[in-house]
């Protein structure tokens, strides 16, 4: 395909916002996950040792209760490692490498624990 073809790639806003309060919005491309989003972008609190394998539990969020019915369900594997998180999980916790940002995520809302491990 010739660059002049190209479509420019879909980006969506995602808003992460820190346990001290501190927030950011930063644009993460249609397909990649929230984790990745925030890797890329140097957000404070998510560290994602595993990579987005979810094998870890480092990249836990709290969503915002407003987009909870939005996201699609929790996984067995997500479920199983929401169990070693090692901040309190919450009913709105969610590993953020198995939110995959989609045209309904737009202005999506997470906030980050006081620590991942």
């Amino acid at each position: 395909m010739s660059l002049f073809n190209r479509k420019p790639e879909e980006t969506m806003k995602v808003t992460y916002i820190s346990h001290s309060g501190a927030s950011q919005t930063v644009a993460v491309l249609v397909g990649e996950s929230v984790m990745e989003g925030a890797v890329k972008n140097g957000i404070d609190g998510i560290v994602a040792e595993c990579g987005g394998a979810c094998l870890c539990a480092t990249c836990h969020v709290y969503v915002d209760e407003s987009w909870l019915s939005v996201l699609a369900p929790i996984a067995m594997d997500e479920e199983v490692m929401l169990g070693n998180t090692f901040a309190k999980r919450e009913p709105n916790s969610r590993l953020s490498c198995q939110i995959i940002v989609s045209k309904e995520l737009d202005r999506l809302i997470v906030r980050t624990p006081e620590a991942q491990n």
